[in-house]
């Protein structure tokens, strides 16, 4: 890895914010999907969810342009089962929703936890979710459409939210603790070793955080390498 790539990785990793995420709410088509969670990274967001109901299996289509590696993505079966996972970690449930009592998006503090509920491109958000969110935002329309389309209205929304957030200071200060910015960096790293330490079960070895260094020698790969072949 380069000296400039292993920099790219730090820079992003300390800019990650933990609190501020996105559920979808059976958010269907795969290009839409996929140009969501692109916004998602893209404002140095690190968890979305995602509530599919039907079943729907995401492809990973061209449009997602890697950004599914460097998000974490949770599925959910219901509005009630993510939602409580947000609020557990102190999160306001914010829906884009066009109703009489929905406020400007602009005018909504994003620099509080916050977790931006988008609905189904045909059926907008379902009648749990409006009930149990905390506030409706909308995006102000001048001409004869009614709307825009869900990943161009989540892009508005989130780059809104990161404008605040870049305003308040939060991407100066690294967010992520120190054991789990280890392991997302090693994942970032080495996404093709880090699947296959996952999958036999063992730590992830110490990367040097000024130099991106590893040292192989004391990784349990080979030193179980070393066991098996003695």
């Amino acid at each position: 890895m380069t000296p400039d790539r292993f920099k790219c990785l730090i820079e992003s990793l300390n800019r990650r914010q933990t609190d501020l995420s996105l559920l979808m709410d059976d958010v269907h088509k795969p290009r839409n999907f996929a140009a969501i969670l692109r916004s998602c990274d893209a404002v140095g967001m690190l968890d979305a969810h995602a509530i599919t109901p039907r079943g729907v299996g995401f492809r990973r289509p061209k449009a997602a342009a890697g950004a599914l590696r460097w998000l974490r993505i949770h599925r959910h079966k219901t509005f009630s089962e993510a939602s409580q996972l947000l609020r557990d970690k102190g999160m306001n449930l914010v829906a884009a929703h066009p109703d009489s009592g929905s406020v400007d998006f602009r005018d909504y503090d994003y620099t509080q936890p916050t977790a931006l509920v988008m609905g189904s491109e045909l059926r907008g958000l379902s009648k749990e979710a409006l009930d149990n969110v905390d506030t409706c935002i909308r995006i102000p329309m001048m001409g004869m459409v009614a709307s825009l389309n869900v990943a161009t209205s989540a892009s508005l929304i989130l780059y809104e939210a990161q404008r605040q957030r870049e305003q308040a200071g939060l991407y100066n200060t690294c967010q992520l603790p120190a054991d789990e910015y280890q392991q997302l960096l090693f994942e970032y790293a080495w996404p093709k070793i880090a699947r296959r330490y996952r999958q036999l079960g063992w730590d992830y070895p110490e990367v040097n955080l000024e130099t991106g260094d590893v040292d192989w020698s004391k990784d349990s790969y080979f030193q179980n390498v070393s066991v098996n072949q003695t």
